[in-house]
């Protein structure tokens, strides 16, 4: 294949978008990553790599409006009070720290699984926060069960996390053909993390635990027993074959006719940035692919042996840390073979998401955490996270090789 000059800009833009995703920032100006997905989609553009038709339609608009319309029933579960009735439920069900644990794993992996990874965090780590300090218990094993629970339930649904929402898009396999594969993934995973945390954590775990019941003046049960039965049945609708792009808007706009939430409450809780990042990242892996510099790169460097599903599952988990995963699945599409093709997408959905818990960085929803830990001068560091993130991924990421091989 011959170099094109569009190639080179290409390549430059990728490779400082990815910089940016890894840091998180830029490290020269004021850049975040919706900031460099913005600049990088207008780059591929004003250089010529891409036409402004074909990068408005390399955007799967399916995946947006899917990604939109769970924020909106989130945001109506939030809304409602969901979080702070789950922590009152775990409150009365739990008397020693092992068991808040368990509950805390078993709560954001179920959570996750439903819905969107990264909101579940955003919203349910600071209700474990505070049944820590009602419980006067330390709570960094439990907010790094949250973080690796919500990694790990997302992983069993096309549901769970941006990155599986966008397989699922961009494969058209059906959610129970998924579940079915992935769902046993899971269960081990989550059973995995509650021995690697007991045993790093086991004096802090030691003896028992009563906390009072959270504030439940929030708590409408109305409200949420209505965004329930809407989420379920977009969930229901999407599992009978419907198109999940529309069982979600149908859902969300069902959602904002009501007489009791004002709708600037439902928007403001609805990750903008998300959505920015993920256009921009459409657009600018189009003009990797338009510019010859995806065909280019794998006729060159990719070996056949990514046909292996350990090797698959290697180089997904590498990338998946090194750039994050939204990124790390749209550079990996290329990599799907044309036969057997469904196979390899289900291995994509499963490593990309269990790669999370390898590192800190190797997933927005172990950064929510983070930071929101920070907030009330609880400090998670990197090699602290890393000392359960790297036997638990090892662990997974096997059985899921394992598990694929003999399915």
């Amino acid at each position: 294949m011959e170099y094109k000059i569009e190639m080179l800009w290409a390549g430059f833009i990728l490779v400082a978008l990815l910089v940016i995703f890894t840091l998180g920032k830029s490290p020269l100006f004021r850049v975040d990553r919706a900031g460099a997905t913005i600049i990088g989609a207008v780059a591929m553009i004003g250089t010529g790599v891409l036409s402004f038709s074909a990068a408005t339609a390399a955007v799967d608009y399916k995946t947006i409006i899917i990604l939109f319309s769970m924020m909106i029933i989130v945001a109506n579960l939030k809304l409602a009070g969901f979080f702070e009735l789950v922590g009152n439920i775990v409150c009365q069900r739990v008397h020693t720290k092992k068991q808040l644990l368990l509950a805390v794993l078993i709560a954001s992996g179920l959570m996750s699984a439903l819905v969107i990874n990264d909101i579940i965090c955003l919203l349910f780590t600071p209700v474990v926060l505070l049944i820590c300090k009602k419980a006067q218990c330390n709570p960094l094993p439990h907010l790094l069960g949250v973080a690796v629970a919500s990694n790990i339930g997302s992983a069993s649904t096309l549901l769970g996390n941006p990155q599986n929402i966008l397989v699922g898009s961009l494969s058209g396999m059906s959610f129970m053909s998924y579940f079915i594969m992935a769902s046993p993934v899971a269960v081990i995973g989550l059973i995995t993390a509650y021995f690697v945390l007991s045993y790093y954590y086991r004096r802090e775990l030691e003896g028992n635990c009563s906390a009072s019941l959270l504030s439940d003046s929030n708590v409408h049960m109305y409200l949420i027993v209505k965004s329930l039965i809407v989420l379920i049945l977009v969930l229901v609708v999407y599992i009978t074959g419907y198109d999940l792009a529309l069982a979600s808007s149908l859902g969300g706009a069902l959602l904002l006719i009501t007489r009791r939430i004002k709708p600037n409450k439902v928007y403001s809780s609805v990750d903008f940035n998300l959505l920015v990042i993920f256009i921009g990242l459409f657009v600018i892996v189009a003009g990797v692919e338009s510019s010859g510099l995806a065909a280019f790169v794998f006729e060159h460097l990719i070996s056949s042996d990514l046909q292996n599903i350990g090797a698959f599952a290697a180089v997904t988990l590498i990338l998946s840390n090194l750039v994050s995963n939204v990124p790390a699945v749209l550079l990996m599409k290329f990599m799907i073979p044309a036969i057997n093709g469904e196979y390899w997408w289900k291995a994509l959905a499963l490593f990309s998401t269990l790669a999370g818990n390898l590192t800190i960085t190797g997933s927005i929803a172990n950064l929510i955490v983070v930071e929101i830990a920070k907030r009330e001068q609880v400090h998670i560091h990197a090699l602290e996270y890393f000392k359960v993130g790297f036997p638990l991924t090892i662990v997974t990421t096997t059985v899921g090789i394992l598990w694929l091989y003999i399915n």
